[in-house]
């Protein structure tokens, strides 16, 4: 409305459009409300299981529907509906659903406001900013046909008996008309404002994407778990029972050729073969170790401490099973830190520590070396904040220079038990 160009756009007239429709959607829903009380009370009366309450509770979701459909005259947001979708098919589930929903009590009481209040707001307002500057200035043509010519009377209150004094009424209605163009702007910006607020607020449609969001994330985080179970999987029983089989071969053909070039030529490629059984097997052990898929997340660590080269001592003791994204997140983030101990920080000796308490698992890796550790230095710290930031959880490192370095990283989940889980 700031804008020179507002009287020469469409909002004058979307506005206009919008407090309109206010006024005629509202007398319909005023209508509809008291007939279907009407009618829902009857069949309350002679149908036992037929509740007032129900019937009138479920009509302003179509009310709330309209009035979302409405504000696209004056609101380039999309507004959307705060509903649930039901568990389970059904009318019953459905019903049962929406009477659940704080949104279906937020809609009726938006109907009713609606019904009661609102649309004969709309209307006064469309009356005193249309009617009346639009009576002023039609003033001379009142004049010259319904007055023939010799006096009009301005809306019904005021006579105007000369031409003159007709044209200036005329003029000061255009002036008026005017002004009220940009008080149909104000008053159909508060209206669509309200609305927004009672049934379609920005925040509660922000908090219900960060609901999803998060769900999404999680479901992600699942995904990737699965999809790496199976590349696992299939390594496991196609490619490396392939190599088993290819250096099996290759060393009873070596063990059958006699001494000479082809023995040579074997014996390289029967070691070759074996190499790359060896990193093979490292790659599956790095996608998703059996160990963690079949006792969990301290037998994991304890395993990853005997692999390190560094002497690691390993202090957890976790109750029970937790979830697989948390066990395998928190499993390579320590695998990540212990790596990082081994090639950057010099470190005689390292311990593993941490446990579940009240809902949340923690785990703290130390060591004794140079410390200066810095997540914005390119190391695999960043990588680490994001893994653990997916499910939820915090990441804190302290590491000044000299040392010694201080990992810990914080999951909020709960203990399963084995038998609930599949693998």
């Amino acid at each position: 409305m700031s804008r020179p160009g507002f009287l020469l756009s469409a909002w004058p007239w979307r506005s206009v459009a919008y407090l309109v429709t206010g006024a005629v959607t509202g007398v319909a829903a005023l209508v509809a409300i008291v007939t279907v009380a009407a009618v829902s009370g009857a069949l309350a009366i002679v149908v036992v299981g037929i509740p007032l309450l129900v019937v009138v509770a479920l009509s302003g979701i179509p009310v709330a529907g309209v009035e979302r459909r409405r504000l696209r005259l004056i609101d380039h947001d999309p507004a959307s509906g705060q509903h649930q979708e039901p568990a389970a098919p059904g009318l019953w589930t459905w019903v049962t659903t929406r009477l659940r929903e704080q949104a279906t009590w937020r809609e009726l009481g938006y109907a009713l406001l609606f019904a009661g209040l609102l649309w004969p707001v709309d209307a006064l307002v469309i009356t005193v900013a249309l009617l009346f500057p639009l009576s002023m200035v039609a003033t001379p043509l009142l004049m010259a046909t319904v007055g023939d010519g010799n006096e009009a009377k301005v809306l019904k209150q005021w006579t105007v008996t000369t031409w003159p004094t007709a044209f200036g009424v005329a003029v000061l209605g255009l002036l008026l008309l005017v002004l009220c163009a940009y008080l149909l702007g104000v008053a159909a910006g508060a209206r669509a404002e309200l609305t927004r607020l009672l049934i379609a607020s920005r925040e509660g449609e922000l908090g219900a994407k960060v609901v999803e969001l998060a769900r999404s994330r999680v479901r992600l985080v699942d995904a990737f778990e699965a999809e790496r179970r199976r590349i696992e999987r299939d390594l496991h029983d196609g490619a490396q029972q392939r190599l088993v089989a290819l250096t099996m071969s290759l060393g009873l053909a070596r063990l059958d050729a006699p001494p000479g070039p082809l023995a040579d030529q074997l014996t390289k490629a029967h070691e070759e073969a074996g190499k790359a059984l060896a990193e093979l097997r490292e790659l599956i052990h790095g996608i998703h170790p059996k160990v963690l898929a079949d006792y969990g997340l301290e037998a994991a660590v304890a395993d990853a401490a005997d692999r390190s080269v560094v002497p690691v001592d390993v202090d957890l003791e976790l109750p029970g099973r937790l979830p697989q994204a948390v066990e395998s997140a928190a499993y390579f983030v320590v695998c990540e830190a212990l790596a990082n101990v081994a090639k950057h920080s010099g470190a005689d000796r390292a311990r593993v520590s941490g446990g579940h308490r009240d809902g949340r698992l923690s785990l703290e890796v130390r060591d004794d070396g140079r410390g200066g550790a810095d997540a914005s230095a390119g190391s695999g710290l960043t990588g680490l904040a994001d893994r653990v930031s997916v499910l939820d959880g915090r990441l804190a490192l302290s590491s000044p220079p000299g040392g010694p370095t201080l990992l810990r990283v914080e999951f909020p989940c709960e203990l399963t038990k084995a038998a609930d889980r599949s693998v």
